[in-house]
């Protein structure tokens, strides 16, 4: 609300002062006359009023309208309010005074601004020069990064190259060991038939002759064959466990570069116009390396020194292997002798361990119809309980709607949440359940894959001593066969 004939300049309707520009004197020079203005009711002794202008002119006797104020020197008489609103006036030196302080402020407001925008202009001309340089240089140092990181995998590829192929090498020869190791057994086998069955002789046939000498050092040779192989074959696989950590070493360092240098180039072909960019507040206080460039290098450098070793030892291996197959192999064909081995026995357990591994095969099968017809029972059952599931999570949404108050916790609201529970609980039961069933199917399944691959072996076993061996036993292996090769 607001009184009759105040002024609407008061000094609380001004400006607010900002703490960045400078402060502007005030529009008039006399305080009376800024905040004066006139209430009923209230008396101001040394306020200025415009009436103190006019004089009021005295009583001359004899003048024609005495009493009364002369026309110039006194107001005419007007309404109390428009007299009241007189009372509230300036003085013209105000308004000079005002017009004056107010185009003096703006000139100090527009000196301040124009230094300010010249400011403005040279601050963002530098950082824009030195935003830009700090870009160019990062950009030049991730490209020699990248030349860096293309080195190191080259050096690493062509590492990485050599040591697989020395290690193929190495695992050629420790195969050439398995196996000159595995087809002595033949021969010893032999050997040690032909002994067994000459125990059997009668009566002046049971004589120590000279073939009987042969087949006693023909099986000490052997044996001795056979352990100096299968020694050099273990040193051989520690080997080979030494190639394949340098070589996952490598692969790891090649892998970790090759992600490297993606990443690199990705950053390094970045653009202020990339539509990749965004903000990441934040991310330069993060500091998750791990290595600067000389530890950087050095690891890549380890990496090669360490395959480097274990590729000349690769070489060292591969020529005593190479060597000691030489060697064997001419000592056991100098030793051999023509001897036959008797089977029959080990036909006929070979035999027994087939058919019984058929009878369990046949019923490893059985079951695994077994727990296919239960997975399918627990498969439908699972499904059977989604639209109860749907229907009770729907009836709960669909609750969640009520208005207000009526969001009450009442009994269907109990019971909709109880029954999502339970079903849920069913349906982790049934999984689960489910679960076991197919990992019992598994291993069903793995079972009899097992007892197939047996089934395999025995009949392969019963073909080698029944037909191969039978039939091979006046010859014995070839070199070839002595060295590995086959």
């Amino acid at each position: 609300m607001e009184f009759l004939g105040t002024t609407q300049t008061a000094s609380y309707c001004g400006p607010k002062k900002s703490c960045l520009l400078p402060e502007v004197a005030p529009t008039s020079l006399s305080h009376d006359s800024y905040q004066a203005y006139y209430l009923p009711g209230y008396r101001y002794l040394n306020s200025w009023r415009p009436s103190l202008f006019y004089k009021v002119s005295a009583f001359r006797p004899g003048d024609e309208g005495a009493g009364r104020l002369s026309a110039p020197l006194r107001p005419p008489t007007i309404l109390p309010s428009v007299r009241s609103s007189l009372y509230a006036r300036y003085s013209p030196h105000d308004w000079y005074k005002a017009n004056a302080v107010q185009i003096k402020g703006s000139e100090a407001y527009r000196h301040w601004a124009g230094r300010l925008n010249a400011d403005s202009a040279r601050l963002m001309q530098d950082k824009d020069q030195l935003t830009r340089q700090q870009q160019e240089d990062s950009g030049k140092n991730l490209g020699q990064r990248l030349a860096d990181i293309d080195f190191w995998r080259s050096e690493l590829t062509y590492e990485l190259e050599r040591l697989l192929n020395d290690t193929r090498a190495l695992d050629t020869a420790k195969r050439r060991l398995e196996c000159a190791a595995d087809e002595a057994q033949g021969p010893l086998q032999v050997a040690l038939e032909c002994l067994y069955n000459r125990e059997k002789r009668m009566g002046i046939d049971l004589v120590h002759d000279h073939v009987e000498r042969n087949l006693i050092q023909e099986v000490d040779l052997i044996r001795a064959c056979q352990e100096k192989m299968r020694k050099l074959a273990e040193r051989i696989d520690q080997q080979m466990n030494l190639n394949r950590d340098a070589q996952h070493a490598l692969e790891r360092d090649l892998g970790d570069k090759s992600s490297a240098h993606f990443i690199d180039e990705k950053c390094y072909n970045l653009r202020n116009t990339s539509d990749s960019i965004n903000y990441y507040h934040g991310i330069e206080k993060i500091d998750g390396t791990v290595s600067v460039p000389e530890t950087w290098a050095k690891f890549s450098d380890d990496n090669i020194r360490y395959s480097q070793n274990a590729r000349a030892n690769t070489a060292i291996l591969c020529e005593e292997a190479n060597h000691t197959l030489e060697i064997t192999s001419d000592d056991m064909w100098k030793q051999w002798t023509d001897s036959n081995l008797s089977f029959t026995s080990r036909i006929s357990e070979i035999a027994d361990a087939k058919n019984q591994l058929q009878a369990q095969l046949a019923k490893t099968l059985q079951e695994i119809f077994q727990t296919e017809n239960t997975i399918m029972l627990l498969e439908r059952a699972i499904m059977a309980k989604e639209c109860p599931l749907k229907v009770a999570q729907t009836r709960l949404e669909a609750r969640t709607r009520r208005p207000n108050m009526e969001l009450c916790r009442d009994v269907p609201q109990f019971k909709l949440v109880n029954e999502v529970f339970t079903i849920d609980d069913t349906l982790q039961t049934l999984k689960l359940r489910l679960r076991e069933a197919q990992d019992t199917l598994q291993l069903l399944i793995l079972n009899k894959s097992k007892l197939e691959h047996d089934l395999m072996v025995k009949a392969n076993s019963l073909f080698i001593d029944k037909e191969k061996c039978m039939g091979m036993r006046k010859t014995f292996p070839s070199t070839p066969r002595l060295v590995g090769y086959t």
